[in-house]
């Protein structure tokens, strides 16, 4: 494994722990968030989960590198849903910039891990 996988992959986690567990919490900010775009806090607690299963999947993806590319195809799935809702709710580029560039740190993770899954 890479220094750059490894580093990726442990920026991501904690990232996605962080975000995933404020949405578990449903901490004010996030429980506006989830207003903002539409969402029960419910479904925001469900997304929150699903980024903290990746946050793991992705740690789990340096001993078992199919396993992280796994979980980071469910993450670029979740920052795709969060895009589409950013442009939904008329969001400009500012509001969306978190979650494109986590969806560019992602994108970076699979492919320094692209040649470690065959």
């Amino acid at each position: 494994m890479s220094t750059a996988t490894t580093a990726l992959a442990g920026t991501l986690a904690v990232f996605f722990t962080g975000l995933g567990t404020a949405k578990i919490r449903a901490v004010p900010a996030m429980r506006q968030r989830a207003a903002h775009v539409g969402m029960s806090t419910a479904a925001y607690r469900r997304i929150g989960a699903l980024e903290v299963a990746g946050a793991a999947g992705v740690l789990v993806g340096l001993a078992q590198p199919r396993i992280g590319a796994l979980a980071g195809a469910g993450l670029l799935a979740l920052l795709g849903g969060a895009l589409i809702a950013h442009r939904r709710t008329g969001d400009d580029l500012r509001d969306a910039a978190l979650a494109l560039i986590a969806a560019l740190a992602v994108t970076a993770y699979l492919a320094a891990l692209g040649g470690t899954t065959r």
